[in-house]
């Protein structure tokens, strides 16, 4: 027998997966997108930091330096990571406690966790 208790309970765990199934659509679609500073690497990358895309132009093979331009992708495929990684915590934000920081988030678990928390704390009131 469902109660107006269990009912509500539902209804915030069906609205909650919404919620969360609308937000992992939005982050399957970011492409952050970095550059070195002289532009010969590019790199591109999804909300996990996954490189999806590295573009290197023909002219970086001018300087024989494989360790420094190992280390050059490195660097952008870092930036763009970062990038991704912001655009995941705006996404995301809405799910946080306030005051939340990107710097101290584990965007893979807690924006989940306190969106639980806060059920568990509404159904002991």
């Amino acid at each position: 027998m469902n109660t107006p208790v269990h009912v509500s309970m539902y209804d915030e765990y069906r609205q909650l997966a919404e919620d969360v199934r609308s937000a992992q659509g939005r982050m399957a679609e970011i492409r952050a997108e970095a550059s070195s500073e002289d532009g010969l690497i590019t790199a591109i990358v999804g909300s996990a930091g996954e490189l999806v895309e590295l573009r290197l132009d023909a002219r970086i093979y001018r300087a024989p330096d494989s360790a420094q331009l190992a280390a050059d992708i490195t660097a952008v495929v870092h930036q763009a990571a970062e990038l991704a990684r912001r655009e995941t915590f705006d996404i995301l934000a809405s799910y946080l406690p306030p005051g939340a920081q990107l710097e101290n988030t584990d965007l893979r678990a807690d924006p989940l966790l306190h969106q639980l928390d806060r059920q568990v704390l509404r159904r002991e009131r």
